[in-house]
């Protein structure tokens, strides 16, 4: 009986959600949402400019290849789990289709919002899928422990609090983070591990058999790390100053990805059982050189400093991997399924503390007149290089603020019994919300249970 009611529950809440999203969504386009004057073909006929002048031509190769890392990139290293594959994919499909139009109006209304509109072009489109990438991380978090109901809402509070905190930070603070160390890596990732602390879950180990890989699932991964790491120079080059800040952050995101490589693969050789690699750290460590220069990548780092950070980077997460995740959940009762405090929590504070160096050693000799793009209010007076630092660590501080609290209420929200969330018994299992084929007696994991009693999130 309580079966029936939960498979009542779940053929109801998807399809309600969905279209209250999208209804409420739709409505707030309709209202708000206008093209800017280079997508506007009155706006843009009515000046004197020739078409390639349009921010079209500059910024949508970069919107490209973000586009890619958040569908294909993100989706795919989140496929490792034996059983899982489908809603790896398929939910990140879905919560990054519903975070582009949320986040669009969201930071639309923060940032872009006159006339009584918000005005949208390549750039709004850039900045809503790195507000999908922060929500992705943190889904990553609680990957196979939710249903994909509370996910909708777990973005629903997510984008409004990435967007209040990235305003803060950039508009409010004057704080530099291109690449998103803190505002996407470190916002993304703590809020998933307090919401994964929330939602703890006590009796896990009934489907502790579903929690691993295997070899297929592992190389489907891979192809998400490959993407992920081809076009991470555009994810963190793409919102800067065109030009020579555009070229710097991809040289040295570029660099910096390079050097994680070899010092993940050193480590996890060093660190394995007989000297042989573990897949996990290839997958995620390997990408920590892109997280760590997000913040400093636009920077004066100089290349050294890149492969440097690059190869810190894949140092600690490769060794938090080993040795922190276990104790994340012994002590502290979070379950980080995809080792999101690895790749994005560790690298991305470590990003935004190198970018406070790098910040306090700005100088007019090394910036030259390219200062005052970069660092505007230390070229007019307003601050000196410390000060700018000092700003950039408390936007640190703030961030960890926003997304701790964000998730403490969030978790409670994703918590209210109405909800529907898998049993204890079946997380981590892709046949409670798809149809799977040949899934109707599976003889290797049995029928699934639904009356068992468990600690449901």
């Amino acid at each position: 009986m309580a079966g029936s009611r939960s498979a009542v529950g779940r053929r109801l809440q998807l399809p309600l959600m969905c279209l209250l999203f999208q209804g409420a969504t739709a409505i707030l386009f309709a209202v708000f949402v206008r093209y800017n004057r280079d997508t506007d073909t009155a706006l843009w006929h009515s000046g004197n400019h020739s078409n390639a002048d349009n921010e079209f031509y500059f910024r949508y190769p970069s919107f490209q290849d973000v586009h890619v890392m958040v569908f294909v990139g993100f989706g795919f290293l989140m496929a490792f789990l034996q059983r899982y594959g489908f809603s790896s994919v398929g939910f990140t499909f879905l919560l990054a289709a519903f975070t582009l139009q949320w986040s669009t109006l969201v930071q639309g209304f923060l940032h872009s919002f006159h006339g009584g509109h918000i005005h949208v072009g390549v750039e709004s489109m850039i900045n809503a899928d790195f507000c999908a990438g922060a929500v992705l991380i943190s889904f990553g978090a609680v990957l196979g422990k939710t249903g994909p109901a509370q996910l909708l809402l777990m973005a629903l509070l997510e984008v409004v609090l990435f967007g209040i905190n990235e305003f803060v930070l950039l508009s409010c603070l004057g704080v530099r983070d291109a690449g998103g160390s803190m505002t996407i890596h470190t916002f993304g990732a703590y809020f998933g591990l307090v919401l994964s602390r929330v939602l703890y879950r006590p009796r896990l180990e009934k489907s502790k058999q579903r929690q691993s890989s295997i070899y297929h699932s592992d190389l489907f991964a891979m192809i998400g790390t490959i993407f992920l790491w081809l076009f991470w120079p555009s994810f963190n080059s793409a919102p800067t100053t065109l030009g020579d800040g555009q070229h710097r952050t991809a040289l040295n995101t570029y660099y910096s990805l390079t050097a994680s490589t070899l010092s993940t693969f050193a480590l996890s050789a060093l660190i394995g059982g007989d000297g042989r690699l573990d897949m996990v750290h290839i997958q995620n460590a390997a990408l920590a050189g892109g997280v760590i220069v997000g913040t400093s990548g636009e920077m004066m780092l100089t290349p050294f400093g890149a492969l440097a950070a690059g190869f810190l980077a894949g140092t600690i997460s490769t060794l938090g991997y080993k040795y922190f995740t276990p104790i994340l959940e012994s002590k502290f009762k979070i379950h980080d399924t995809c080792g999101v405090h690895n790749l994005h929590g560790m690298p991305g504070v470590l990003g935004a503390l190198l970018g406070v160096i790098v910040t306090g050693l700005a100088t007019h000799d090394t910036y030259g007149d390219g200062l005052e793009s970069l660092f505007p209010l230390i070229a007019e007076g307003q601050r000196s290089a410390m000060s700018q630092a000092m700003h950039q660590l408390f936007g640190l501080f703030v961030t960890l603020t926003f997304a701790s609290v964000g998730a403490g209420i969030g978790g409670l929200l994703l918590k209210l019994p109405f909800l529907d969330s898998p049993p204890d018994s079946q997380c981590f299992e892709d046949q409670i919300y798809w149809e799977v084929p040949g899934e109707h007696e599976d003889e290797v994991q049995g029928p699934l249970r639904t009356e068992e009693t468990d600690s449901r999130a």
